[in-house]
């Protein structure tokens, strides 16, 4: 499964935005809420790799087909609208090469809302400077009017001696 994570890394002299994704498969214990189990997982999986191959393309207006319009993602730094994202991206100051799942992703689906979780690596390109991650990413979707969306991204640094 491949969803995608942005997160807003600043600094003091310096804010940035790096976007990371979550790529795998649903596994068996991974249990989904809803009598359409298989229906509903696939139609995840379809919609996180859409995800996962629209922020590689670096294209805001296929990005913005998978956000919520209230999408909000959260960091260490605080929130950040993914308004803002898309509009980095649709400037072409920020851009995207590299999204990897490190490890297994996480399914689980509420009704008309999924969560998704796994470690994730990816680098982004920033005001001419490189971003390398490696972080959990959860991602919290909705399923509006038939369509699944991307409403809530939260990120964490992941630390080089965790796994699974």
């Amino acid at each position: 499964m491949v969803a995608r994570v942005c997160e807003v890394v600043n600094s003091n002299t310096r804010s940035a935005l790096a976007c990371f994704g979550i790529m795998g498969s649903a596994h068996e214990g991974d249990a989904v809420s809803d009598s359409n189990q298989d229906e509903v997982e696939a139609e995840l999986i379809g919609f996180a790799r859409g995800w996962a191959e629209a922020i590689v393309s670096n294209d805001a207006e296929r990005i913005a087909e998978f956000a919520d319009d209230d999408w909000v993602m959260v960091s260490e730094s605080g929130t950040e609208s993914g308004r803002r994202f898309l509009s980095l991206v649709a400037s072409g100051e920020l851009t995207h090469s590299a999204m990897d799942t490190v490890g297994e992703i996480r399914v689980r689906v509420h009704g008309d809302t999924a969560i998704l979780t796994s470690r994730v690596t990816n680098t982004a390109h920033f005001a001419g400077e490189q971003f390398d991650a490696d972080e959990w990413t959860t991602d919290v979707l909705v399923r509006r009017d038939g369509k699944w969306r991307c409403v809530l991204t939260h990120t964490t640094p992941a630390r080089s001696d965790t796994s699974e």
